[in-house]
């Protein structure tokens, strides 16, 4: 099993959503995140006066798969958050050891 995560820009959080539901994926959580990276923030005019942002706005996705799916899903989510600019965000992902289903018990794969 994988923990993908994705880090993306909110305006695309729709087509992202759109785009994994129409793979089969049926659950995720997701964050209302901010953070930067080489694009160090961004300036915004407020009241006539210039602003440096230095956190910009993303959505943080966490998405439990089995590996043999983690790399379409990955494929995905790069696929529709792609802008071509710089701040489209990043994807990772991480192996699981076990995961459990609350209400029911249900472990590992069963639990997805």
């Amino acid at each position: 099993m994988k923990l993908v995560t994705a880090i993306i820009k909110p305006h695309k959080w729709e087509d992202v959503r759109m785009a994994l539901e129409a793979v089969g994926v049926t659950g995720m959580t997701v964050s209302e995140v901010s953070g930067y990276g080489r694009q160090k923030g961004h300036t915004e005019v407020y009241r006539g006066a210039e602003y440096d942002v230095a956190l910009v706005p993303k959505i943080r996705l966490e998405i439990v798969v089995g590996d043999e799916d983690a790399a379409m899903i990955v494929s995905t989510i790069q696929t529709s958050a792609g802008t071509g600019r710089i701040g489209d965000g990043k994807i990772w992902t991480s192996p699981l050891e076990s995961v459990v289903r609350v209400r029911t018990g249900d472990r590992d794969d069963a639990a997805i």
